[in-house]
């Protein structure tokens, strides 16, 4: 087991050289500079790991800049997360409606207005932000190396002007554990948006249907009939089908609530080369139209599902959502994993269809107090909505 005394701290950003035992933070600019073997080994289990980061990094997100904190001992790295700098809109997860309209039209003759630049530890494109640590180092270290993260991070964030702070989709027991150091630095929490997720703990889709509501099952069933009018492809790539499919990802955006990062075709096809084993797409056509496509990302336990993106006038008569569950636990089933989760929104489908939440969490800090305290009173309508977003 790796030994570090905890109170032997050095606070030089991107030094590369450090003494025995002496902890440093070091900011990257690309997770390239820290290598795949050193990431990972803070990340045991992570379905979106080295790999995944590097596809978002080199997507060209428009309006992103990424960061990777890490801390080393004995020029090891110990514990790593990654971060975001972006232009922030603060009513980025208000509902629609009239205070939204309101702020549209006054940015339409102020663009900046309720925007600030942000530094966030996480990543807008992976389903929770997670503080990796190596296994080496005993849990009782772990507060003291996230407030070393924290460290390095805030440091960042002043050297490039950001007056925003923030920690993205922290999962429910993470949050706990670092609530502490968090308050201490004066961070305010507000509810993220959880994340869906089912246990496949059955043998067959007759004995997963049979626990489902006898008015679910009879309603799935009748939309399984759709499944003889529709062609479905598992594939490692999209070919020339990917401007097809950003065609569905663009009308999918657009009928969302909540739009943050848009993302690329270079994301897409970004995902399925780096991860290959990985990860895989499968593609729902009706007659020679592709009318929806879904992005999925696994390990040896756990299915992911990154995007699903649908034509959606003509292709919800078809029923594609359900039939893409349906395609995902069958692939769950044929390969052994046991656990399919689905991700954030849709939650009332998703908890019809047999799925639990964990919560998430989000953390701010506006450098300016004030500001601070005028954003803590509005957190309640700036937090997301835990059961809104539009159904599939």
């Amino acid at each position: 087991m790796l030994q570090i005394a905890p109170d032997r701290f050095h606070p030089i950003p991107g030094a590369s050289q450090t003494a025995p035992g002496l902890l440093v933070t070091h900011v990257a600019g690309s997770i390239r500079e820290i290598g795949r073997e050193a990431w990972n080994a803070c990340f045991p289990g992570q379905v979106e790991d080295f790999d995944c980061l590097l596809a978002i990094e080199e997507a060209g997100i428009a309006g992103f800049t990424w960061r990777y904190v890490t801390v080393l001992a004995d020029d090891r790295v110990v514990a790593a997360m990654p971060a975001f700098l972006c232009p922030y809109p603060l009513d980025t997860t208000l509902e629609a409606g009239l205070l939204k309209r309101g702020v549209h039209r006054i940015r339409q003759i102020f663009p900046s207005f309720l925007t600030l630049r942000l530094a966030c530890l996480g990543s807008p494109c992976t389903e929770t932000g997670v503080a990796g640590f190596h296994p080496d180092v005993p849990e009782y270290l772990h507060e003291t190396l996230f407030s070393k993260l924290l460290d390095g991070f805030e440091r960042q964030a002043t050297v490039e002007g950001c007056s925003l702070l923030g920690l993205k989709d922290i999962a429910g027991p993470t949050a706990l554990e670092f609530t502490a150091p968090l308050s201490k630095r004066g961070y305010a929490a507000i509810d993220g948006m959880p994340t869906a997720w089912l246990d496949i703990d059955f043998d067959t889709i007759d004995a997963y249907m049979s626990r489902l509501s006898g008015g679910t099952r009879k309603d799935m069933r009748r939309k399984l009939k759709s499944f003889g009018g529709v062609r479905v492809e598992i594939r490692t790539d999209f070919g020339d089908l990917l401007p097809r499919v950003m065609e569905l990802y663009r009308n999918t955006r657009e009928r969302s609530q909540w739009q943050f990062e848009e993302l690329t075709p270079a994301y897409f096809s970004g995902i399925l080369d780096h991860m290959k084993g990985r990860t895989f797409c499968c593609l729902y056509f009706v007659g020679t139209r592709l009318l929806a496509a879904n992005l999925l990302v696994h390990d040896e336990g756990t299915l992911i599902d990154k995007f699903f993106c649908m034509d959606g006038e003509e292709g919800r008569p078809y029923n594609l959502y359900f039939l893409s569950w349906f395609t995902n636990l069958r692939y769950c089933l044929d390969h052994g994993l046991h656990r399919y989760q689905s991700g954030q929104a849709y939650y009332e489908n998703k908890v019809r269809l047999g799925s639990k939440l964990t919560s998430n969490s989000m953390f701010f800090r506006h450098r300016n107090p004030v500001l601070q305290a005028v954003l803590r009173l509005a957190s309640p309508l700036l937090s997301a909505d835990e059961t809104s977003g539009q159904h599939q």
